[in-house]
């Protein structure tokens, strides 16, 4: 069965080179094509994942959950979607994503609607750590297809435009559900964006290509003349799996670097998309609307800093450590703004949970880009999946702790964690400061 498995999901065959003056045009077109359908997929991914924290209070008086307990669902997705975004970042690296991204879509969907058709403690957690392992499958295809589409020196700038969609699904994933809840109760936060899914797989597996090679033409490399410095005859070579784990993984001090660094950012960015929802109610008097809204101002606050800082490390030689260092300080006095504003100012959290938005995604942004930078393109799903553990291990941290810490100490304990996140995560990227990609 794992045979056929492979086999179904192997990737696309090289086939026969266009005439050379077709493939100018053809690349125009397609590379817009992998970008636009990855970016589409890629969002929607977000509106069946982050769609419970905006809800979770509502579950909560439904089901009768406690905040422990709701922590438990965020802890498990978080695990699981870490440990599945390493595994799955190795499968994809060998598996064409046309098929292997619509896959995950359509399993995640399915869990969404036996999410919301049973009310049971342990059939939640377990479906909940199922979307987790299937959500697996949305970055690393994605990552497969950038690499092989956009060369290393324009990768800062097109992984920017490319990762807005993390801010645009998981911005619209809150509004989603909570209006949906809202309107016709809280099941409908996960069927609404489940059906929305069905949808997307179905366009995924219209519009995606696997590498240029197999719509017959030249390497991203050989056709921009960009090779990187130390590139060699068979870097086009599928690597087997010891070479792509070993040699490509774990024997990298940088990767090591970037990815416990990526742990302590994660815990600041998860921590209001998991919590601020709940947070801004018992604390702040908001409404459950303005917990949807909240996700939005914080999501795509992100957006303009993004495309931003993603130029800007390319303008810097790709020192993504560096850029991310200077955007970690601000989110440290965002986060003890928000503690120290009393309740009825709800404006001006929603202002600094902006600012938030604004300084944590780029650093997502170019850890992430790291792992392209620092391994080969045969290697950027695992890569990133590595990075990527590391950072759902710090959000199946404080997706536990903060809710278990709230309920026996209050909401400013958890803040003091969070702040102290932060310092870590400022502390660990100062290591960073000097890596560039190896080239």
């Amino acid at each position: 069965m794992l045979k056929s498995f492979f086999k179904f999901y192997k990737p696309a065959p090289e086939i026969e080179r266009l005439p050379s003056d077709e493939i100018p045009q053809t690349y125009r077109r397609l590379r817009w094509q992998i970008m636009e359908s990855t970016f589409i997929g890629y969002a929607v991914f977000y509106l069946v994942r982050n769609n419970l924290a905006p809800v979770s209070m509502e579950i909560g008086e439904a089901v009768g959950y406690t905040k422990s307990q709701i922590g438990d669902f965020l802890a498990v997705t978080a695990i699981a979607y870490g440990m599945a975004k390493f595994i799955m970042g190795s499968v994809s690296d060998r598996s064409n994503p046309r098929l292997f991204m619509p896959t995950g879509l359509i399993l995640t969907a399915l869990v969404n609607f036996s999410f919301g058709s049973v009310q049971n403690y342990h059939l939640h957690l377990l479906l909940w750590a199922m979307n987790g392992l299937f959500q697996g499958m949305g970055w690393p295809p994605c990552g497969r297809s950038i690499g092989h589409w956009y060369s290393e020196n324009e990768r800062g700038m097109k992984f920017a435009i490319w990762n807005v969609a993390t801010n645009v699904g998981g911005g619209l994933a809150g509004v989603i559900a909570a209006y949906s809840a809202g309107w016709m109760g809280w099941r409908f936060a996960f069927y609404v964006p489940g059906v929305l899914a069905l949808i997307c797989a179905l366009y995924l597996l219209l519009r995606l290509r696997d590498t240029p090679q197999s719509v017959g033409l030249p390497p991203i490399e050989q056709y921009r003349n960009d090779y990187p410095q130390n590139h060699s005859a068979d870097h086009e070579a599928e690597l087997d799996t010891r070479d792509l784990f070993v040699n490509y993984i774990f024997k990298n001090k940088y990767l090591w670097i970037v990815a416990l660094a990526n742990f302590f950012v994660y815990i600041t960015r998860y921590s209001m998309l998991d919590w601020g929802p709940t947070y801004l109610k018992e604390v702040k008097g908001a409404q459950l609307e303005d917990g949807g809204w909240s996700i939005l101002i914080l999501e795509w606050g992100g957006i303009p800093s993004t495309l931003l800082m993603g130029w800007v490390s390319d303008r810097l030689g790709g020192r993504r450590g560096l850029v991310s260092l200077m955007c970690m300080i601000p989110i440290f006095f965002a986060f003890l703004g928000i503690k120290m504003n009393p309740p009825g100012m709800l404006w001006l959290d929603m202002t600094l949970l902006g600012v938030i938005g604004f300084f944590v995604y780029p650093p997502v942004m170019l850890l992430a880009v790291s792992g392209l930078d620092l391994t080969s393109k045969k290697a950027v799903g695992t890569a990133a999946g590595f990075i990527g553990l590391w950072g759902y291990i710090g959000r199946t941290v404080q997706g536990k702790v903060l809710g278990t810490v709230a309920q026996d100490y209050g909401w400013d304990a958890s803040f003091n964690l969070i702040l102290m996140a932060a310092i870590g995560a400022i502390v660990l990227l100062c290591f960073t400061i000097n890596i560039k990609p190896r080239g």
